[in-house]
């Protein structure tokens, strides 16, 4: 890593100096408190953040979020916004799983009251919801199929049976990117998704029976009809082999697009066209689609959850309240309004590892959370906790209207695999802390071992000092399932 001049803003938050020396555009900001600071200053991190603000276009600053961790080009837990008039879009900022992200599904249910239950329900999920690499679903799409579920997304699944026409409100874009044009999806890209609509997936996706064990904002927790104790489940997935490979295809596009329009880049990872030339706008589209896709993929998962809840128990899910908290998604770039120099222009927005958090009274949130903000899922690790936040108005005057997505790795993959016993870190988790966890791939539960992670605690503690989210409940894994 470069040796930078690192200037402390605040308590929770620093800077890069912008240097024209060495192309920067606009400095780079990290979220972070001091401790948070020094695991991300490790590796090259720090240089994917300033490399981001070089980019032709890029408003503002280069931006890290407190759980920022190595990745594709663009660092994960970064955020840039680009003018549409002369800015780039990049694969990179975006990342190959296009639109992972975290769904909360809430329950009347306490859990002291089916706590003799909840071995059953999380075998049950096990064996109803399909997990692990190239792992297919119960649904086969057909070629047009395909085409409606790009275009429409979550709107999709829910008028072919999975799930209820209410929760579509309560998923970020209603569940549908628009521009979505599934002609500039490759062929490939299509049979790779066709019979993964409704899987899991591998890797840190994972689907948890959770219990809220703390309430922080009673306000906030009330209008999103949480309550402590309450039994909840949190699904995160994405766009599995299809937004692996609409990735893949665009990075090639985009390879090309840099020479063609002479743009300047410091790292190859970083291919990009300007966000208006047809390369742009057909990534875009087939971005959208993904995402779509994405979204569609969460709610066949949450019909499994619903279907299972009302098999173990005998009661219809509708009558056990499982309802959508909110569905947002990570690893997407949006076009957007938002003010700049006192002005409200387009920006495409790339969320790497980011969480939208849009304030109370956003035009793009849901009415019944219009007076608290967007919620804000937080995903930790499978041996501690989770957190929902919500959304303020400092966030989008200093992020676009994000903030974190999750924990950050502490471990890479590859270093957690050589040091940490899978077997051991499942039965520690059920000897020590009750937590069940099942995986098809017991080597993935090294590499998904709490001690890969950071604490998530720190995590969010930085984006409420920084005022880009408000903290509201805190949530403990009783059942996990991974792939």
């Amino acid at each position: 890593m470069a040796r930078y001049n690192i200037e402390k803003i605040s308590d929770y938050k620093w800077q890069v100096p912008k240097d024209e020396k060495t192309g920067m555009r606009v400095p780079a900001i990290i979220f972070a408190d001091t401790r948070v600071l020094g695991e991300a200053l490790q590796g090259n991190t720090l240089d994917q953040v300033v490399n981001v603000s070089t980019l032709p276009g890029i408003i503002k600053a280069s931006l890290a979020m407190p759980d920022i961790h190595f990745g594709y080009g663009f660092p994960i837990g970064g955020v840039a916004g680009f003018s549409e008039e002369d800015g780039i879009i990049s694969p990179g900022g975006v990342g190959f799983d296009i639109s992972c992200g975290v769904r909360l599904l809430k329950t009347d249910l306490a859990y002291k009251d089916i706590r003799k239950d909840i071995e059953k329900i999380v075998y049950t999920l096990f064996s109803e919801v399909p997990t692990g690499v190239g792992s297919k679903g119960k649904i086969r799409l057909k070629e047009k199929d395909m085409d409606d579920l790009l275009y429409n997304g979550a709107g999709w699944a829910i008028s072919n049976g999975f799930g209820s026409v209410d929760d579509a409100g309560f998923i970020e874009d209603s569940g549908m990117m628009k521009q979505a044009f599934p002609e500039n999806v490759s062929a490939k890209a299509k049979t790779r998704g066709k019979d993964q609509l409704g899987t899991l997936g591998s890797g840190n996706h994972f689907l948890e029976v959770q219990r809220i064990t703390e309430i922080i904002d009673a306000k906030k927790a009330e209008t999103m009809g949480l309550f402590k104790g309450q039994v909840t489940i949190m699904i995160h997935s994405g766009s599995r082999g299809l937004g692996h490979q609409v990735c893949s295809d665009y990075i090639k596009t985009m390879l090309k697009a840099v020479s063609k329009y002479g743009i300047d880049i410091p790292d190859r990872q970083l291919a990009c066209a300007p966000i208006l030339s047809d390369e742009g706008k057909r990534y875009y589209s087939a971005m959208s689609c993904a995402a779509n896709y994405a979204m569609a993929n969460r709610q066949c998962l949450a019909h499994w959850v619903r279907d299972t809840f009302e098999k173990v128990l005998g009661i219809p899910w509708e009558r056990l309240g499982i309802g959508l908290v909110y569905d947002v998604s990570h690893n997407t770039a949006k076009i957007e309004s938002h003010v700049h120099k006192g002005k409200e222009i387009k920006i495409c927005v790339h969320r790497k590892g980011a969480t939208r958090s849009f304030a109370p009274g956003h035009k793009d949130i849901p009415q019944k959370y219009k007076g608290i903000g967007q919620p804000v899922i937080v995903p930790g690790d499978m041996g501690r906790y989770s957190f929902v936040l919500a959304g303020t108005e400092a966030s989008m005057k200093e992020t676009f209207g994000s903030t974190c997505h999750g924990a950050g790795r502490r471990l890479s993959r590859s270093k957690a695999k050589k040091i940490i016993d899978p077997n051991k870190v499942k039965k520690d988790l059920l000897k020590d802390k009750n937590i069940i966890v099942l995986s098809k791939n017991s080597s993935g539960l090294a590499e998904e071992a709490p001690q890969a992670y950071k604490d998530v605690k720190d995590i969010v503690r930085v984006v409420e000092g920084a005022g880009i989210s408000e903290i509201v409940a805190m949530l403990e894994p009783v059942g996990v399932i991974k792939g």
